[in-house]
């Protein structure tokens, strides 16, 4: 579509526009691109007013049945709400079921996929005829303007799609396969938001693992450019594939406390039969191999992790394996779910045997299971930081008690514990040195250390 906007038929008044983001990390990026592209052509934004707005743009996630369910319920719910709105259905669920969606629910003005974020204003100011579009090509990942995420934090994304085709996994078809952003560019990025006064960059995409892979790069290469970087920053990793993880990492990390040793690692299970289903390589043997490994490395690292139940083919003793595997692992944090067969995966036509149906149904059961055992070995995890000094970056203030939620370097945005911070005259943003004191159950609380204690 035309960049030139000097016939269109937009009145300044009409160019406002409100994002309500579902989804995840990678998503939120997008959207934060979508208002940057809006913001440069002239709209207004109005950040927690949808009401004002003349569009309202619900960018939605696909991944999994869940989250298709609440991207549905968000559109008729914002137009039941809003009715005189023009509400565009955006995002991942917008690119694989499009038609779908334009087709299913008129009311909506139309339908924006998740290729090339950037392009939304001229789709906006030159709706087609069908109300359709899912852009092909790859985004430029222009500058952004907006973040919605905690003051002192951004999610910087350094590749698009995945190559690592597992089995019950729909983000290929969603995504499509990796293309990496050149370290360059990333760079360019990084410094444009340390001048902004960003203190945490949380590299994502689908797998950290695969960035580069299409030149013959790796993770690190791409690390040891962002350690040539000035200041004091954080660089935090997340997501990363057990069955390549990138050892010529470790090291970096020693050498550059910047790069903060936190690992999210999604194994998904331990049981090789069932990781076989799912395409993947790995076992519990191999697995907490490389737990210890990195623990050896780095003993004050922190490690994530995500493991799945109800998979087809997880018999009462695969899952017994996981139960093991996750007392021996002793992960730091661990979110649990269970399976969701999704259309077009390989996984999806075996969801439907009479025997897959009944270890589906013993998913929920089990995902309540391992989240209970989790509590003490987390809570054994954490207990290891009473004492220690440590970097906070504080994100809230609770007014009126000069208490404050911050996060530490082994606490990730939104998914981990938080630590409730003692101190004054503090601000949103600030990086600063405290002593943790305690832990409540998945929180920290630390004491803000004056200036020479620390």
């Amino acid at each position: 579509m035309s960049q030139d906007n000097t016939n269109s038929s937009f009145s300044t008044s009409t160019r406002s526009f409100y994002i309500e983001n579902l989804g995840c990390s990678k998503n939120q990026v997008d959207a934060e691109i979508m208002v940057s592209a809006l913001l440069d052509r002239g709209w207004k934004f109005y950040r927690h007013e949808p009401e004002k707005a003349s569009f309202i743009i619900i960018n939605t996630c696909g991944f999994i049945e869940s989250a298709k369910k609440e991207a549905v319920e968000t559109i008729m719910g914002t137009l039941q709400q809003y009715p005189g709105k023009k509400v565009i259905a955006a995002g991942c669920m917008a690119q694989r079921y499009g038609k779908e969606l334009r087709d299913q629910i008129p009311e909506l003005t139309a339908v924006f996929g998740n290729k090339i974020p950037e392009q939304v204003p001229d789709f906006l100011e030159n709706i087609p005829g069908d109300r359709l579009l899912k852009p092909v090509g790859n985004s430029s990942f222009p500058l952004r303007k907006d973040l919605f995420s905690f003051k002192g934090s951004a999610y910087v994304k350094i590749a698009e799609g995945c190559n690592n085709n597992c089995r019950f996994c729909a983000i290929p078809l969603i995504r499509g396969p990796v293309v990496s952003r050149p370290s360059e560019e990333i760079i360019n990025e990084l410094k444009d938001l340390l001048s902004k006064g960003i203190f945490e960059f949380n590299l994502v995409t689908q797998d950290l693992a695969n960035w580069g892979e299409e030149w013959g790069d790796n993770l690190a290469v791409l690390l040891k450019e962002i350690s040539k970087l000035e200041g004091d920053f954080w660089i935090r990793l997340l997501y990363i594939h057990p069955d390549h993880f990138p050892f010529e990492i470790l090291p970096l990390m020693k050498e550059d406390p910047r790069i903060i040793p936190y690992f999210d690692i999604p194994f998904q299970h331990a049981s090789e039969k069932v990781l076989r289903g799912m395409g993947r390589r790995g076992n519990s043997k191999i697995y907490l191999e490389l737990i210890e490994k990195i623990r050896a490395e780095l003993p004050h690292c922190t490690i994530r992790s995500t493991f799945m139940t109800g998979f087809p083919g997880e018999d009462k003793s695969a899952f017994n394996e996981l139960l093991d595997f996750q007392e021996k692992a002793e992960l730091d944090w661990l979110g649990v779910f269970s399976f969701s067969p999704e259309e077009d995966t390989p996984a999806y036509k075996e969801s439907h045997t009479f025997s897959a149906r009944r270890t589906r149904a013993k998913g929920e059961k089990r995902k309540n299971i391992l989240e209970e055992k989790q509590v003490p070995l987390s809570e054994k995890r954490l207990s290891r930081w009473i004492e220690q000094e440590v970097t906070l970056l504080v994100e809230e203030e609770i007014p009126e008690e000069d208490l404050f939620l911050s996060r530490s370097v082994g606490q990730a945005p939104e998914i981990d514990g938080l630590t409730v911070l003692h101190g004054e005259n503090l601000k949103t943003g600030d990086h600063i040195r405290a002593r943790i004191i305690k832990a409540n159950g998945f929180d920290l609380e630390a004491v803000a250390l004056e200036e020479g204690e620390a």
